[in-house]
């Protein structure tokens, strides 16, 4: 077994919005064994951060975490519509002040804990792509600050479905072991936002 963990620090949405997120990705055409598809062991998430972590180095790295969600208070989100890139598809989110700054600090307060050399052994059951592998070895580099585009991911499909713009707040946070297609597979941890 490794001993880096492929983590996430995801905002888990309420459980009105897991629903709808679980119901557009089942909506979407395809064969589960080559796409995403949502449920209660693929979570329905905003990712923050995500980074290959030592596993003796999880509860050090959580300390830090609480640390920067103690006086979090809860963050409201707004969906703008369906967007894609590639053959992915999600639920687009503002790219508001009080979520890219929440994002900015986790990235902060993780960055002595993220490791180089992760591979499919610190995903959970091990069945990933290199495609995930390379997402997380990429994420600070390709995905964070600047490029951080939130959003929760629905699956693949060629083109989004239609999304009514809505609203909801984020009130928890967990950080996850991730699985194929980088889905949040496991709760390790999680946070109230208060």
């Amino acid at each position: 077994m490794s001993n880096l963990l492929a983590l996430d620090v995801a905002i888990v949405p309420s459980p009105k919005v897991r629903e709808r997120a679980v119901q557009l990705s089942a909506a979407l055409l395809g064969d589960p064994a080559h796409h995403l598809t949502l449920d209660e062991e693929h979570l329905p998430h905003v990712t923050l951060t995500q980074h290959f972590i030592r596993a003796d180095e999880l509860d050090a790295a959580f300390e830090r975490i609480d640390a920067v969600l103690r006086k979090q208070r809860p963050i409201a989100l707004r969906v703008t519509g369906g967007s894609r890139t590639a053959n992915s598809v999600w639920m687009a989110i503002d790219k508001a002040r009080p979520l890219t700054d929440l994002h900015a600090r986790l990235m902060e307060a993780l960055r002595g804990f993220e490791r180089s050399g992760g591979g499919p052994a610190a995903f959970v059951d091990g069945d990933v792509r290199v495609n995930d592998v390379a997402w997380v070895s990429g994420y600070r580099f390709k995905s964070s600050f600047d490029a951080f585009t939130p959003h929760i991911t629905l699956g693949h499909a060629d083109r989004p479905p239609h999304i009514d713009p809505f609203e909801f707040k984020a009130t928890t946070v967990a950080a996850c072991h991730l699985g194929r297609f980088c889905s949040c597979r496991r709760v390790l941890r999680s946070w109230e936002l208060v």
